[in-house]
């Protein structure tokens, strides 16, 4: 990551609702707060926008706000100077930012809370001020684009047409919306006040008809969309293998072993690394954990316990000889003794099966 300042230059996160692909995990606790190698997953995008020199952040929230203000507060922990703005219902993408409009007095940058990237910020906005444009959109090229938000562009890079989730053979290209914007704040003239709309079949179909300049810039490293199940575990087991890094964690060692404070392991536990063990964790007799595997703090492997490929929150505890494979498990769950599970996502209340990605 580059550290040069971007002056002047605000960041709003759409944070997004009940985070449904989520479920069971989402629950009780909002998304932006699920922790990814022990930290909140937002505290990754302070730190990723900080390290292009964006300190001021707006948060637009519609889900469980009080429990997201109480983790962040005003910031200053992570660095950042951070604004709330509340929606009572879900205002969309683009209505979310209206909603915030008075403190967006210049260049500002519009991020999907749930996208983890290393898309260069500092350039992507140098490219909007370069093409004197009102809208930059960042565009991921993707295998399938068939199931998302296509945007056609010309020679220049100039969007022509968006195609939203074409049929597979009939997409003419693949690059697709990335969730990352540069806008110029007069463009918010064009969303109406207080009615649900959206960047990608509102606006910015929108401003490309009125013939207003609206750009994409190719983005083609690590981008993951983090708001299903199956990917927030692929981004812990990223993050981990070194695939992807992030300046919250700096690097990790992924053929290491990451202890916390106040960590009792027996001394004939097997541990095979990556893993990363939260503080006050205890190992068990005749554990194995076979990496990459995350232990959030508290947590207690009873004798015999296997696992591997897991995440694991605060306050677990997993009965002896259990088994758990590729699997989520949330925070105050117990499992019982002998109990086998592979690819489930775990809450006190509920389990569910997940896909392979």
């Amino acid at each position: 990551m580059v550290n040069n300042k971007l002056p002047g230059v605000k960041a709003v996160i759409l944070v997004g609702g009940l985070g449904t692909r989520l479920q069971p995990l989402t629950n009780s606790i909002p998304k932006s707060v699920i922790p990814v190698l022990n930290r909140p997953f937002m505290e990754y995008t302070f730190a990723y926008l900080k390290s292009h020199g964006i300190e001021d952040i707006i948060l637009t929230l519609n889900y469980l706000p009080e429990v997201i203000r109480g983790y962040f507060g005003d910031g200053n922990d992570a660095g950042v100077r951070l604004t709330y703005c509340y929606e009572k219902e879900p205002m969309g993408t683009a209505g979310a930012v209206k909603n915030a409009e008075e403190y967006l007095d210049g260049t500002f940058l519009v991020l999907n809370g749930d996208v983890f990237t290393d898309l260069d910020l500092t350039d992507l906005i140098a490219c909007h001020r370069k093409n004197q444009s009102k809208a930059t959109i960042s565009m991921q090229w993707v295998e399938n684009p068939s199931a998302f938000g296509v945007v056609e562009t010309d020679t220049e890079n100039r969007v022509k047409c968006f195609i939203e989730k074409p049929p597979p053979g009939e997409e003419t290209t693949n690059w697709i919306n990335a969730g990352i914007y540069v806008l110029e704040p007069e463009v918010l003239k064009y969303v109406p006040e207080n009615t649900h709309h959206m960047f990608e079949r509102g606006l910015f179909p929108l401003i490309v008809d009125e013939d207003e300049p609206v750009y994409g810039y190719e983005f083609r490293g690590y981008w993951m969309d983090t708001g299903t199940l199956e990917y927030y575990h692929k981004l812990s087991r990223d993050l981990l293998l070194g695939n992807t890094g992030s300046p919250l964690i700096g690097d990790i060692d992924c053929e290491g072993i990451t202890v916390g404070e106040s960590v009792s392991i027996d001394k004939s536990a097997k541990l095979t690394p990556p893993i990363l063990i939260g503080d006050n964790c205890r190992i068990g007799p005749d554990v194995s954990i076979s990496g990459p595997v995350v232990l959030g703090r508290n947590s207690v492997l009873e004798e015999g316990v296997s696992v591997a490929d897991t995440i694991i929150w605060d306050n677990v505890k997993i009965g002896k000889k259990a088994k758990l494979r590729g699997c989520i498990v949330s925070s105050d769950v117990s499992i019982k003794p002998d109990e086998s599970l592979t690819d489930y996502a775990v809450t006190p209340d509920d389990r569910k099966l997940m896909s392979k990605v």
